[in-house]
């Protein structure tokens, strides 16, 4: 098959794709029976919430139900099954955290129509197409009655099937309007070492311009483990040479993880799953001091962040990053923290040490003895768990806004 015949092969079907999707989306959006729909009556998310809170416990834990639902969408469609890795533990908790966001946002429709947009963009790497989501459906129906058994009712099975069908009318508005740009790039590795306590810094190539800013995450998959896509921060402000690099911690064997810190060589091919989240850019409140906090690999978001606020217009804010670890030998790209504070006389670093546990309790406490940060504009990096303790606890006892607090994790 000639470039050209490929490439046409390929429009073809983006085109039946996206008629597919207009189709599920008409079906989706229209009027839903029962209570809270009608013609031209708008979803009343907040009614279907309260009746998901309600009966929960009749489906949950979230891991049985998860179970269930994986076991039907497998035995009915055994192909689906090479969508996915090898392991589906990840897999498994991300869709649980998935369903928590749905039932705690649904009454906030923009908010989650803006989540599951992205997410939709974002599953156009995984090969989901318009018809994988009526066969997701089906099986979630068919999990939550085995779940629930007999106390199972129509009122929170139509109550779900709303909330699914409206977060999977936003994905694929989602994935619809990202279909000019590609579903994943292709990246080569062209720079690794290992540094730390098993921390992986990888320069990585696209093989075409990647679109991303500073403070935002790719997700990443290595050939070593296919279907297996990881997020991990972006570790600069866009460059030149168009590179990325990334900072991984090895959590274990076997994983991802391990793959690309023990197992991966210069030369070697990743992918890169569409740029994710991200708070505004680093200058986006002139005027202000700025404080970064930084746990473990957290340091890969702040480079990115430092970089950004050095490409920004002078005067430039009066910076303070604090480095969160466990000891002396938990520190590292130390080159990169000191070259950055030698060159910036508006950045000041700040190790500190005997920070380094998982909760980030011992971090939150340390930042609070550092100073008053109630004026300053706030970025958290790190893992989720102490990112959460550290931005709450800058929220509540320091009186940070809302506003003025972000957040960025890392893998």
């Amino acid at each position: 098959m000639s470039a050209s015949t490929s490439d046409s092969y390929d429009e073809y079907h983006a085109l039946l794709a996206r008629q597919e999707a207009m189709r599920l989306r008409r079906r989706m959006l229209a009027p839903a029976s029962g209570p809270h729909g009608g013609p031209g009556a708008p979803y009343d998310g907040a009614a279907d919430r309260e009746t998901i809170l309600r009966t929960l416990p009749l489906v949950t834990p979230f891991d049985r139900l998860i179970d269930h639902l994986y076991r039907a969408m497998f035995a009915g469609h055994p192909y689906l099954r090479g969508l996915f890795p090898a392991s589906m533990a990840f897999q498994r908790a991300h869709l649980e955290r998935a369903f928590r966001f749905l039932v705690e946002h649904l009454d906030r429709p923009a908010e989650l129509a803006a989540f599951c947009a992205r997410l939709g963009r974002d599953h156009r790497k995984l090969g989901v197409r318009p018809v994988h989501f009526q066969v997701f459906e089906a099986a979630l129906t068919e999990a939550l009655r085995r779940s629930a058994g007999e106390r199972w009712t129509r009122e929170p099975e139509e109550a779900w099937l709303r909330m699914v069908r409206f977060a999977v009318s936003a994905m694929l508005d989602g994935a619809n309007a990202a279909l000019t740009e590609p579903a994943f790039w292709n990246a080569t590795v062209t720079r690794h070492e290992v540094q730390g306590p098993g921390i992986g810094v990888l320069r990585v190539r696209p093989a075409e311009p990647y679109p991303y800013r500073a403070g935002q995450f790719a997700t990443v998959e290595s050939p070593l483990l296919p279907h297996a896509w990881r997020p991990y921060a972006v570790a600069c402000a866009p460059r030149a040479d168009g590179e990325l690099e990334f900072h991984v911690r090895r959590t274990g064997p076997g994983g991802v993880s391990d793959a690309l810190v023990t197992r991966t060589r210069v030369g070697d091919p990743l992918r890169l799953g569409p740029a994710q989240g991200g708070p505004p850019p680093a200058g986006a409140a002139p005027g202000r001091e700025v404080l970064i906090v930084a746990a473990g690999t957290g340091w890969a978001a702040a480079k990115a962040l430092l970089d950004d606020l050095a490409l920004s217009r002078p005067p430039y804010p009066r910076t303070r990053l604090l480095l969160g670890a466990a000891g002396p030998a938990d520190l590292y790209d130390t080159d990169a923290v000191t070259e950055r504070e030698r060159r910036h006389g508006w950045l000041r670093v700040v190790p500190v040490l005997g920070a380094g546990g998982p909760d980030g309790s011992a971090l939150a406490d340390a930042v609070l003895r550092h100073g008053d940060w109630s004026r300053h504009l706030v970025w958290v990096c790190g893992p989720r768990e102490a990112v959460t303790t550290v931005a709450g606890r800058l929220a509540e006892a320091a009186g940070v806004p809302a506003d003025r607090l972000h957040t960025v994790e890392t893998g």
